[in-house]
C-alpha cells in the first residue's frame, strides 16, 4: 500500500484567515465613505446640472402650493438654457402661478418676478418670485335652477329644498376650486341617492368678479326621470331557491327608487349566511318606470366548517368549531353548532332558522350548554329559546319563550331555573347601511318569567338600548354616543338564573374589559346583577391622503358601565382609548385598543360589521 501524502499551503492557515478578516473589516470601514462619496459626488453633478434656482415668498399655503404645481420648476435642471428661453419660461409661469392661485380663491393677487444672473457655473439664474395673494374671493349669491320632474314634483319640493340648504358652498363662504368640486359632488351625489339616480349637472358656473372679490354661483340640475323598481335578475343562484332571494332582498315591484332599499337588500342576503358575496344594482338600461334590479350572488356551500384559534389574555388559548348547515335534510332550515373551549369556559351551541315568509318572518329555535370555572364555584347553565323573528327595513321584531338553568358547584352550591316570554323591538334611522355617518337607533326588549323550584317567584324584565351618530360639519368628523340600561324587577332574585340578569364588559359595552368581566363582586369571583348602566362616546375623524379622504377613520373612546343590585349601588368602570374604521367590502372593520382605568390593562377588541 501506498503511504498517503499530506499536501501543505504557501502560508499557515491562521494566518490566511487573519488577511481574510482584515480585508473584510477595511471594506466595512471604507463602505460609507464610499457610499458618502457618491452622494456627494450625485448631489455635486445635480448642482453643475442646474439651470436656476427658485424662491417663492408668500404666505402658507400659497408659497408650498406654487412650489409643488409650478410647471416651471420641470426646467430647472437643463443645463444649456439660455436667457430667451428663460424669460418664455418665466411668462408662461406668470400665467399658470396666476391660475393656480385663482384654484384657491385668490383672483387680484400681485406677483412679481426677479431674475439675475449669479456668475456661477450653476446655478447660472437666481429667480425670485414675491407673490400678494390679496383677499380670498367669497360667494355672494347662488343661483338655482332645476330641470327635469324635479322642477315641477310637489311630492318632492323637500327634496329640491334640501339640496339648497345643505349646499355646501352658501353665500359669504370663501371660494376655491376643490370647495367647488366637493358642493357639486355632494349634491349630485345627494339627488341621485332618492328617486333620481339618472340625475346630472345640466349646467354649472362660477362667475367671478375679480375686482370686488366676488364670486356668484349658477347651477342647474337635471334630475332625468324619476326611477321605480322593475323586475329583479337574479345572478349565480344554484343552491339556494329563488324564492329565498327575492324574499330576502324585499324590493317590492313599483317602489321609487332608493340607494338605501338597495344597500339594504344587499346587507340583509349577506347577513342570511347563504352568500358569500352580494351586489345590487340598478340596469340603467331599462325603462324608469320599471328598472331591472341586478343581484349578482356568490353562494356559500351547502355545508360549512370553520376552526378557529386564538389567545385571550384572561384566559389563555382558546379553540372553537363551527358547522353551517344551510339546507338541513327534510327541515329546510339553516343550522349553526359551534363548540368553544378555552382553560375556564367551555360551551357548545346549536341555532336553528327556517328561511323567511313573505313578510321576513322566521321561525327559530337553539339551545346552549356552558360550564364556566370562577374563583369559588363552578357555573354550568343551559339554555332553551323558540320563536319568531323578523328582519325589515328599518325595524326588527322578535318574540320568543325561554328556560334557563343554571347549577352552581362549589362555595355556591345550589340549581336556579326560570321559564319566560320575550319580546324585542329594534328601530333604525341611519342615513346609509352599513356605513353610516348621522341618524339613530332604538332597541326595547321587555320580558317577563317565573323561578321554577321549591319557591316560584315572578319577575320582569327591561333592557334598552340607543345609539345616535352625530356629524360635525362637512369634515367628515363625527360623534358616536351610546346608551344602554337594563333592569329585572322582583321582590327576590335569589333564585333567578344568571343568564336573566346582566354583566357587562366587551366590544359593544365597555371596551378594554373581558365580555363579563363587569358585575358584582364576590369572594367566588364576578356574578351577574340586576341593574345595568352602559355609556359611550367616541369621536371619529377621517384619515386622509394626499388631501383626498381615504375608507379609513380614525377614533378617540371612553366607555363607562356598571352592574349592581341596586341602582345606588352602581358605580361606573372606565375605558379609554383609540381605535380604527375601514370601509371593508363586508361591512365595517372595527379594530380598538383600549385600557380598563382600575387595572391599568390593555386590550384589543376587533369585530366586522354595523351591528345595532
Amino acid at each position: 500500500m501506498s503511504q498517503g501524502r499530506k499536501t501543505s499551503f504557501p502560508f499557515p492557515c491562521a494566518q490566511f484567515w487573519h488577511w481574510i478578516c482584515a480585508l473584510m473589516l477595511c471594506a466595512w470601514l471604507q463602505a460609507p465613505a464610499q457610499a458618502q462619496g457618491h452622494q456627494d459626488k450625485a448631489k455635486s453633478d445635480t448642482a453643475a446640472a442646474a439651470a436656476f434656482s427658485l424662491e417663492v415668498q408668500a404666505p402658507e399655503p400659497v408659497d408650498t402650493w406654487l412650489q409643488r404645481h409650478l410647471e416651471l420648476q420641470r426646467y430647472k435642471d437643463v443645463a444649456d438654457l439660455d436667457a430667451l428661453e428663460l424669460q418664455r419660461l418665466l411668462d408662461s409661469a406668470d400665467v399658470q402661478a396666476r391660475e393656480l392661485l385663482a384654484t384657491l380663491g385668490h383672483f387680484s393677487a400681485t406677483l412679481h418676478w426677479q431674475s439675475e444672473p449669479t456668475g456661477l457655473p450653476a446655478p447660472r439664474w437666481r429667480i425670485r418670485l414675491q407673490v400678494q395673494p390679496g383677499p380670498v374671493a367669497r360667494v355672494t349669491q347662488v343661483q338655482w335652477a332645476f330641470e327635469g320632474p324635479l322642477q315641477s314634483s310637489a311630492s318632492h319640493a323637500a327634496l329640491r329644498q334640501a339640496l339648497q340648504q345643505q349646499w355646501l358652498l352658501q353665500a359669504g363662504q370663501p371660494f376655491s376650486q376643490d370647495r367647488w368640486s366637493a358642493a357639486k359632488r355632494q349634491a349630485l351625489q345627494q339627488l341621485t341617492a332618492e328617486h333620481y339616480p339618472l340625475g346630472r349637472w345640466a349646467h354649472t358656473e362660477a362667475s367671478v368678479d375679480p375686482v370686488h372679490n366676488t364670486v356668484t354661483l349658477r347651477l342647474s340640475l337635471d334630475s332625468g326621470p324619476e326611477v321605480f323598481l322593475g323586475p329583479p335578475v337574479v345572478q349565480g343562484q344554484e343552491r339556494y331557491s329563488l324564492e329565498q332571494v327575492l324574499r330576502l332582498a324585499h324590493l317590492p315591484l313599483g317602489r321609487s327608487y332608493r340607494q338605501t332599499d338597495l344597500l339594504e337588500a344587499q346587507q340583509r342576503l349577506v347577513l342570511s349566511g347563504f352568500y358569500d358575496a352580494v351586489f345590487v344594482s340598478l340596469d340603467t338600461e331599462g325603462p324608469p318606470e320599471a328598472m331591472p334590479v341586478r343581484i349578482e350572488l356568490k353562494e356559500t356551500p351547502r355545508q360549512r366548517w370553520q376552526l378557529g384559534v386564538g389567545v385571550r389574555s384572561d384566559t389563555g388559548p382558546r379553540l372553537t368549531l363551527e358547522h353551517t348547515h344551510h339546507r338541513v335534510p327534510g327541515l329546510d332550515w339553516r343550522a349553526v353548532s359551534k363548540l368553544s373551549l378555552d382553560r375556564t369556559v367551555q360551551s357548545g351551541s346549536l341555532d336553528l332558522l327556517s328561511p323567511p315568509n313573505d313578510s321576513l318572518w322566521r321561525w327559530m329555535l337553539s339551545g346552549k350548554a356552558e360550564h364556566q370555572q370562577f374563583s369559588g364555584y363552578d357555573l354550568t347553565s343551559q339554555r332553551v329559546r323558540g320563536g319568531r323573528t323578523q328582519l325589515g327595513e328599518r325595524i326588527d321584531r322578535t318574540y320568543y319563550a325561554q328556560y334557563d338553568m343554571a347549577h352552581n358547584t362549589g362555595a355556591l352550591n345550589d340549581t336556579k331555573e326560570s321559564a319566560s316570554a320575550h319580546y324585542a323591538w329594534t328601530w333604525r334611522q341611519f342615513d346609509s347601511l352599513p356605513f353610516p355617518s348621522r341618524g339613530w337607533g332604538l332597541g326595547l326588549e321587555l320580558g317577563g318569567g317565573v323561578t321554577l323550584g321549591s319557591e316560584r317567584i315572578p319577575y320582569t324584565r327591561g333592557h334598552a338600548k340607543a345609539l345616535m351618530l352625530w356629524p360635525l360639519g362637512p369634515s367628515g368628523q363625527r360623534l358616536s354616543l351610546r346608551a344602554e340600561l337594563g333592569a329585572v324587577a322582583t321582590r327576590n332574585a335569589d333564585n333567578i338564573p344568571g343568564t336573566q340578569l346582566f354583566l357587562a364588559g366587551g366590544d359593544l359595552s365597555v371596551r378594554g374589559y373581558a365580555p363579563g368581566a363587569i358585575g358584582i363582586s364576590t369572594s367566588s369571583g364576578v356574578v351577574a346583577g340586576r341593574y345595568l348602566s352602559v355609556g359611550s362616546l367616541e369621536w371619529l375623524v377621517p384619515i386622509r391622503a394626499g388631501g383626498q379622504r381615504t375608507d379609513w377613520d380614525g377614533l378617540l373612546f371612553v366607555d363607562a358601565g356598571a352592574v349592581a343590585n341596586a341602582p345606588s349601588a352602581l358605580n361606573a368602570q372606565i375605558g379609554m382609548g383609540m381605535g380604527a374604521r375601514w370601509r371593508s367590502p363586508v361591512g365595517p372593520l372595527e379594530i380598538d385598543l383600549a385600557q380598563a382605568r382600575d387595572t391599568g390593562r390593555w386590550r384589543l377588541h376587533m369585530s366586522v360589521g354595523f351591528r345595532f
